[in-house]
């Protein structure tokens, strides 16, 4: 049945609402032993209990769960919004998320491993160098804007994966690119994450409803408007290059033309010249 008027509208709206809901259940609960200790982490600073220890092999279990859970399941998460954002909105949530988790998983394993790395080692030198070593400061701070590029790389490194046939290593490169090549739609992925965030800390049980499916939707989006701008460039420049190859084929058949003109009349002048008998 298909609503008219503002019950379509109506309608349209809580499907959406639906979609959206239920593809951050599905992502919540693939991730939850990474969540799980991102909540311990935020429990324990928020009633000002346990010590440095604690902190410390909440890291490590961050860093071990990260790779395995959150970032197949955003990889997941990607496969659907990608679905949604290219207009075919009739998939099946459910059927679609765990094809891309399966199909796309090893490549976000090792993936989420070289990041996780990467966070690591930043955010220890951000720590050392923006609070140990006050002299080297702006280091700590250098450090930290890599770590914000990192962050966008990552949310491109996820829609490269579900969007592109590539080895794991073209992947990495071609994330890295579109973030370094597109820093406008860069600036647009970040803000839009920041704000998110943001609405998310204001109410927590957004991150359980939408959030996470809200910032994929918008890094997709425009992962997808520079995909199609570079394929644009690229069909032009193509339609370009045979054209340009077409004119000079064109050239090079009038100038053999010209040449042959020029030839004929030659072959004849011996004959008009011959000496008389």
């Amino acid at each position: 049945m298909e609503f008219k008027g503002a019950m379509g509208g109506l309608y349209r709206i809580t499907e959406w609402i639906s979609r959206i809901a239920f593809s951050n259940v599905l992502w919540t609960l693939c991730s939850s032993p990474f969540l799980f200790f991102i909540v311990m982490k935020i429990m324990l600073l928020a009633t000002n209990q346990g010590g440095a220890n604690e902190q410390v092999v909440l890291n490590w279990g961050l860093a071990i769960a990260a790779p395995f859970t959150v970032f197949p399941a955003t990889s997941a998460l990607f496969t659907v919004v990608r679905k949604w954002v290219m207009g075919n909105t009739d998939v099946s949530t459910f059927k679609t998320y765990f094809q891309g988790y399966k199909e796309n998983y090893r490549k976000s394993m090792l993936g989420g491993l070289i990041y996780t790395l990467l966070f690591a080692v930043m955010y220890l030198d951000v720590t050392i160098y923006m609070t140990q070593m006050a002299d080297f400061k702006i280091i700590g701070i250098l450090m930290l804007v890599l770590m914000i590029v990192l962050m966008v790389s990552m949310f491109n490194f996820f829609s490269t994966v579900v969007h592109y046939q590539m080895t794991f290593k073209q992947v990495i490169t071609n994330s890295i690119l579109l973030t370094i090549a597109r820093p406008i739609r860069v600036f647009t992925t970040l803000l839009a994450g920041v704000v998110l965030s943001y609405i998310g800390l204001r109410y927590p049980a957004l991150y359980f409803v939408c959030i996470p499916t809200l910032i994929a939707m918008v890094a997709f989006f425009n992962f997808y408007a520079t995909y199609n701008k570079l394929q644009l460039q690229a069909e032009t420049k193509k339609r370009q290059e045979e054209e340009a190859l077409e004119a000079g084929r064109s050239g090079e058949n009038e100038q053999s033309e010209d040449i042959s003109e020029g030839i004929s009349p030659s072959k004849e002048t011996p004959n008009e010249e011959q000496p008389r008998l």
